[in-house]
């Protein structure tokens, strides 16, 4: 499975953004696909996740939304109003467990190469 990340960039407080994770190997729904976010020397946070099913999580619903393209193959984080805060480097990741499960403490299974973030003005 290769996750590919891109989307990312520089845009003003206020602004939006859309990440989009290309996944070659399998289907896109045979995982539980998530997005994740860190900044230097801090710990990785999930952002949202989408599950086999179709269930979501979202740290921020008001402002991020994750969703799915099983024809491309695809899962975009589309995010809005965004903060300084939100600056880190996003990555997409793969869990091939507990597919419909949104939380747990199984770990991701495969990562992509991550894709900066930087909202400033």
């Amino acid at each position: 499975v290769q996750l590919q990340a891109s989307g990312g960039g520089l845009v003003q407080p206020g602004g939006s953004l859309t990440l989009s994770c290309a996944v070659s190997g399998r289907t896109v729904s045979s995982y539980v696909m998530g997005w994740f976010r860190q900044v230097q020397g801090k710990q990785r946070e999930l952002v949202a996740c989408i599950t086999s099913g179709g269930g979501t999580y979202h740290a921020d619903s008001a402002r991020f939304t994750i969703s799915r393209d099983d024809v491309k193959n695809t899962v975009e984080l589309r995010m809005d109003s965004l903060k300084p805060d939100d600056t880190a480097v996003y990555y997409c990741a793969a869990r091939t467990r507990q597919l419909n499960v949104v939380l747990t403490n199984t770990p991701y299974d495969y990562w992509g190469q991550g894709t900066q973030v930087t909202v400033s003005s």
